[in-house]
């Protein structure tokens, strides 16, 4: 299933594509499917036994068929949506951060290893790219977030 986004035509999220993957130094092809929240908790599921939607997922291609072909980025659409109210900018722009962010895993970084590789990459892509805030950070904010709130707690009940 493939879902319209307000304000993104194909020929629009191609560019952008382009001009991600080069700055990435990703060489071949990317296919983008932004679709619901229901088929990301499939395929999340079945690639990684998660049984949950998530918003983005990267597919590498099979060896054998790495001719010219990066690999494949699956977004969810309502995911994304709610992402986009919640921050304050445009569902496109949210499609653009998601596929920034499935890029860089295509192109081998990992930010649940890396320590902070791909998150230094994924800023200084953003920036280049004039995106609003990007995936890694807003995960690095809300976890800089609950430890102060947990600290604040923790200091009134300990009075």
């Amino acid at each position: 299933m493939k879902k319209r986004v307000p304000g993104l035509t194909d020929s629009s999220l191609d560019r952008f594509l382009r001009r991600a993957r080069k700055a990435a130094k990703l060489h071949g092809t990317v296919n983008v499917l932004v679709t619901n929240s229901r088929e990301l908790q499939t395929l999340n599921r079945r690639f990684r036994g998660k049984n949950e939607p998530t918003d983005v997922l990267s597919f590498p291609p099979a060896a054998v068929l790495q001719n010219g072909f990066a690999g494949d980025v699956a977004i969810s659409a309502d995911i994304a949506t709610e992402s986009a109210r919640r921050l304050g900018h445009s569902l496109a722009d949210e499609i653009k951060i998601l596929s920034l962010h499935g890029l860089l895993h295509l192109a081998g970084y990992d930010h649940e290893t890396d320590r902070g590789e791909m998150a230094r990459k994924e800023r200084a892509l953003r920036e280049s790219l004039r995106l609003p805030v990007s995936l890694i950070e807003r995960a690095e904010q809300s976890i800089r977030a609950t430890a102060k709130a947990r600290a604040r707690k923790k200091g009134k009940t300990a009075r």
